[in-house]
């Protein structure tokens, strides 16, 4: 499997003191979080027990149902086993973190739950948020407000809710029209501010970046950035666009995780027109396993990436 390099996970493994599981799940992606959930708050976090859940109250409502005062949080919504050991010690660990927004879905049983023991939640430290647009493996370190008033706008956006759209507007023209940044120290916070510009366009759907979006597509810094960038021409259902993937998706030195991303990006247009060069293309496309990588005893070890041809097939079945 070829290896990928989450953002920020060490922070989960360090900051948040959970630990290494027998037990693995698959973990969901952001957007699948964001709309499963009722409500997003910022709340404080008074007190936690590893198996019987986390103990908050809630600070402000951001969007969503509004909830009041202390709740306690003691299940998930979205939670998939792919493998389970009776010898862990619980699933909530939220040690070092005194504040955190959560996307809390109430359950049919009344209990407050969110999505998984590592998704669903972005505790803050120092005004930074541990801030997850895409998956909980690619995380970014935000500033609050920032943070906030984007995350805001794509839980409204999949709630069916009016958000600020001029906030969002000069936000993402800010940052994208930055050359791409890199990983490197200096570069860091630019390169994540660009992260949360390029996701939010995803989730957002926006149609006037295109021309922006290009010089991310090949930004050699980071494969991170790439992966953004190909999420974010969702809403470009031209055949500049569909073209500009299948180049990504026939080069022979492109990451096969970032040519992945662009078959599903390919797949939300159903692009009937290309069945037969999608054909051709699945006949020499690599098979070479995939995945997130990281640690090999991380939970989130269970969440499913296909292989490059594995995604083309079950892109031709559809059309």
């Amino acid at each position: 499997m070829r290896m990928k390099y989450s953002l920020t996970f060490s922070f989960l493994i360090f900051v948040l003191g959970i630990p290494i599981y027998a037990t693995t799940w698959d973990e969901p992606w952001h957007d699948i979080v964001v709309k499963e959930s009722d409500s997003f708050v910022f709340a404080r976090i008074d007190s936690f027990d590893s198996r019987n859940g986390v103990n908050l109250t809630i600070i402000k409502n951001i969007s969503g149902r509004q909830i009041i005062g202390r709740i306690r949080i003691n299940d998930f919504y979205l939670l998939n086993f792919t493998s389970y050991s009776g010898d862990d010690e619980g699933f909530f660990h939220f040690s070092g973190a005194e504040e955190g927004y959560f996307f809390i879905k109430q359950k049919e049983n009344g209990n407050y739950s969110i999505a998984t023991p590592t998704a669903g939640f972005a505790v803050v430290r120092n005004g930074l948020v541990y801030a997850t647009y895409r998956h909980s493996y690619h995380q970014a370190l935000v500033p609050v407000d920032i943070y906030e008033k984007t995350m805001e706008a794509i839980f409204n956006n999949y709630h069916g809710l009016s958000y600020d759209i001029s906030y969002i507007r000069n936000y993402i023209s800010q940052h994208i029209t930055r050359r791409p940044a890199g990983l490197t120290n200096s570069e860091r916070d630019i390169f994540f501010l660009q992260h949360v510009a390029l996701e939010t366009i995803y989730h957002l759907r926006l149609s006037e970046y295109y021309s922006e979006i290009l010089p991310f597509l090949v930004a050699t810094l980071s494969f991170q950035i790439q992966v953004s960038a190909i999420r974010a021409l969702a809403a470009y259902n031209t055949d500049q666009c569909k073209n500009e993937l299948l180049r990504i998706i026939n080069a022979p030195d492109r990451d096969t995780f970032v040519q992945v991303i662009s078959v599903w990006t390919l797949s939300e247009f159903i692009p009937i027109e290309l069945k037969s060069e999608l054909i051709e293309l699945e006949k020499n496309a690599s098979n070479e396993s995939n995945g997130f990588g990281g640690n090999l005893m991380d939970p989130r070890v269970g969440t499913y990436i296909p292989s490059v041809k594995v995604a083309l097939q079950n892109l031709i079945e559809k059309l």
